[in-house]
């Protein structure tokens, strides 16, 4: 995994406001709040989300939306075709949850802003993890298993935004890799 660039940190921000308000914004048409996803556990703890916003936005005029912004040598880019949904969902961990092992159609970037959690990928043979806690940002590919589990005994708290093809599924569970012991 790497690290979030201060330059597409912009990008997110834009994002998380315009799912937040629910409103249509330049490119942006207002989408139908989706039901809050099912929970997931381990050892009977499970965690909740909620589904605070999920928009696409796209370009009327070109069938490939593209936005750039350069500012000294600071660099976003977005491309996406034809469109791009942009959603924002709240995930709260208590001790001893886990995400269960999935994958997403695009990538996601996963704020934590409430304890600490453990970000562990199918395809590392030693099942090493990445460690976040509050105030730190994990930029999740979603191109392959993976799962969040917090290890530690108090409640973690997610903000993630996910960036997928217009009207797809925001995750889809698969089956534990075999390259953890859980």
């Amino acid at each position: 995994m790497s690290s979030l660039h201060p330059g597409r940190i912009l990008l997110l921000l834009a994002a998380v406001a315009a799912c937040r308000d629910g409103q249509d914004s330049g490119a942006a048409s207002a989408r139908a709040q989706e039901p809050t996803a099912p929970a997931f556990a381990i050892s009977g703890t499970a965690t909740s989300s909620q589904l605070l916003g999920r928009a696409t936005f796209s370009d009327p005029k070109d069938p490939m939306l593209s936005v750039k912004r350069l500012s000294g040598d600071w660099h976003v880019e977005l491309k996406a075709r034809p469109a791009v949904d942009v959603a924002v969902q709240s995930i709260l961990f208590p001790p001893g949850s886990e995400s269960g092992w999935h994958t997403h159609p695009g990538p996601v970037f996963i704020q934590v802003v409430k304890g600490t959690l453990r970000f562990y990928e199918g395809d590392d043979p030693h099942c090493a993890y990445e460690e976040k806690s509050a105030g730190q940002g994990f930029l999740d590919r979603g191109e392959h298993p993976h799962i969040a589990r917090n290890e530690s005994g108090v409640d973690a708290q997610t903000i993630v935004t996910y960036l997928a093809p217009q009207g797809a599924a925001l995750r889809s569970n698969v089956p534990p890799p075999g390259n953890c012991p859980f």
